[in-house]
């Protein structure tokens, strides 16, 4: 027995390799373990590989129509937290990176017989409005940009990564083209041969997923944990601003908050009128009209209406205070 222990040791010693590292160094299969611990993956999982397994005739291996229709579900209803830990794990050895490429069940899902020209794949994608819709998504957030450090637009990651998902499961759906665990290259199943005077144009398609950095970045930094801080979890989207207001200069000491609301007030409300923007019922823009018939007196937390109160009176007592200074020089 203690000869036995001391022959563990001395192997993972020898071979610089430790027992916990080595029992997780498989990221694909971790991922595959995490999903079926929960209920829905799980299910939803094994549902596409049933289908997909599914032999139809000595001739048709599967149902393709019905395997995709069961990856859309899958990566539709999954959270990312699973289905994206299943298609971008980070690999070390050629065993991990095939179970990353058979993810998808590549047999049915992927290959065909012979690869279509990549122009007419893309052509019977556009007819399919879903399919459309997720290839626009795909081009405009996988986009390659070389003003942004990741290379991606407005360096998210996470939109890249769900577009990629989001055409799994239609004839334009893309994987990994080997089990290279370090040259990550993914494609749609088909080529550029036969395309004619159309050959640049379909190229240029083509290296949009096998030569896209923004795209292979995504994926080698969700492997490597390390798109947590560049990217946000979801694509935001900017609602419309008001106007911009310029920056008031620090108040006084004798000045109250009052002021520096009407000073705002009324450079929102010149910025409107301004710009000929409509008005709307939004509390903002409500207070331009109040602007216009009130008064925000420095120093008091007091709003006066100019032709109320005590300050109808000043005009005429100080012109009658003027009349009779005069009178008395005079005499």
């Amino acid at each position: 027995m203690i000869l036995a222990n001391a022959f563990c040791l001395f192997f993972f010693l020898g071979t610089g390799a430790d027992p916990a590292v080595s029992a997780k160094s498989n990221h694909c299969l971790d991922a595959a373990k995490a999903c079926n611990l929960n209920d829905n993956c799980k299910k939803l999982r094994s549902s596409y590989i049933s289908i997909c397994n599914r032999q139809i005739s000595p001739t048709e291996r599967c149902n393709r129509r019905k395997c995709h229709k069961a990856l859309r579900q899958f990566f539709d209803r999954v959270p990312g937290e699973y289905t994206y830990r299943m298609l971008f794990c980070s690999c070390q050895d050629q065993a991990c990176a095939e179970r990353r490429r058979q993810t998808i069940l590549p047999s049915c899902s992927y290959e065909d017989k012979e690869k279509p020209n990549c122009l007419d794949l893309r052509s019977l994608c556009r007819t399919d409005h879903l399919c459309r819709s997720r290839l626009a998504d795909f081009h405009a957030n996988c986009r390659a940009s070389y003003q942004t450090l990741t290379s991606c637009p407005t360096d998210n990651y996470q939109a890249c990564l769900g577009s990629y998902a989001g055409m799994i499961g239609f004839d334009i759906t893309p994987n990994y083209v080997d089990s290279s665990p370090t040259g990550i290259v993914v494609s749609p199943w088909c080529s550029c041969r036969g395309s004619g005077n159309l050959e640049e144009e379909c190229e240029k398609f083509l290296r949009d997923f096998t030569e896209n950095p923004c795209l292979r970045n995504a994926i080698q930094a969700f492997g490597n944990g390390t798109d947590v801080s560049l990217s946000p979890k979801n694509p935001s989207f900017q609602a419309t601003q008001a106007p911009r207001v310029e920056k008031t200069p620090s108040l006084p000491d004798d000045l109250s908050d009052s002021t520096s609301l009407g000073t705002r007030v009324i450079t929102t409300c010149t910025s409107v009128q301004e710009q000929g923007l409509r008005t709307n019922n939004s509390k903002e823009l409500s207070m331009c009209f109040t602007e216009l018939t009130t008064n925000i007196i420095p120093g008091r937390n007091k709003v006066i209406k100019p032709n109320s109160g005590p300050c109808r009176a000043r005009p005429s007592a100080a012109l009658t205070a003027v009349s009779f200074l005069m009178l008395k020089l005079a005499l």
